[in-house]
């Protein structure tokens, strides 16, 4: 199963269907989709790196958590990233974020929400569908 992600209709936020073969591929792909919802533009002279570790009691809070912990550092900084590398060690998450300073952001998420999210296996991975907070 190929990863990826795309954006679907959703009343008031945006939502998001991701897809992968494993949790760490959903997760990246979750948070590559997430970024690019909000236009997030990188400047290209100066990366930067970050590390986060994130634990929750299931897979659904620990992307929840994940993703909020990438907000959190994008709103206190004013960077973004476009690399990352998870490693699952049961429901504690360890990531190195990669990225640069922000050139622009066009959009802003408040929050990820736990609303109908469900990580759902299918024949070849994972999928799920998330819902922004805007």
């Amino acid at each position: 199963m190929r990863s990826g992600y795309k954006e679907i209709q959703h009343t008031a936020d945006w939502a998001l269907q991701v897809w992968a073969p494993d949790l760490t591929g959903l997760m990246q792909q979750a948070a590559l989709g997430m970024i690019a919802l909000m236009g997030a533009r990188l400047r290209h002279d100066r990366r930067l790196e970050r590390t986060i570790m994130v634990s929750a009691d299931d897979n659904e809070s620990l992307l929840v958590a994940f993703l909020n912990s990438i907000l959190y550092e994008m709103e206190l900084d004013s960077v973004g990233f476009d690399r990352f590398e998870l490693k699952l060690d049961g429901l504690k998450l360890h990531a190195r974020l990669a990225g640069a300073p922000l050139l622009e952001l066009q959009k802003s998420i408040k929050a990820v929400t736990f609303h109908n999210l469900e990580i759902r296996p299918v024949e070849a991975g994972l999928e799920t569908t998330i819902v922004f907070d805007v």
